[in-house]
C-alpha cells in the first residue's frame, strides 16, 4: 500500500511538473551577422511581427541581437529563427534561449 501512494505522488509530481515546464515563456536571444544598419532592424521586425508563437520583438542594433519572447504555450524552432532572419537577408550565428524575463535579457549589456 505504501509503494503505491509513493508510485501515486511521484506520478502526480511528475505531471505538475510537466505542466509547468510548458507553460514557461521561454525568451530567445539571437545573434545577427551582417546587421548594420535601421533598415536591417527594420526588416528583422517585419518579418517577426505576426507570427503566431512571438509574443514581444526587440532588435538591438549595437548589440547585433535579436531578442524574442515566445507566447505562453507556444514555441518558435530555431529553425524557424534562421530562416525568418534570411528571408530579411541577413544571417543568423547564435541562438539562446532562457527562462529570463524579456525585459531582463533586452537591459543586459
Amino acid at each position: 500500500m505504501k509503494k503505491i501512494i509513493t508510485s501515486t505522488l511521484a506520478t502526480g509530481l511528475m505531471l505538475t511538473m510537466a505542466h509547468a515546464a510548458t507553460e514557461r515563456v521561454m525568451t530567445v536571444k539571437t545573434t545577427v551577422h551582417g546587421m548594420v544598419c535601421s533598415f536591417c532592424a527594420q526588416g528583422i521586425l517585419a518579418h517577426f511581427k505576426n507570427h503566431a508563437s512571438v509574443s514581444k520583438i526587440d532588435v538591438d542594433l549595437g548589440r547585433k541581437l535579436v531578442i524574442l519572447e515566445e507566447k505562453k504555450g507556444a514555441s518558435i524552432s530555431d529553425q524557424e529563427i534562421t530562416e525568418t532572419i534570411k528571408k530579411a537577408g541577413l544571417e543568423a550565428k547564435k541562438i539562446e534561449r532562457t527562462t529570463e524575463a524579456f525585459e531582463t535579457v533586452k537591459a543586459a549589456q
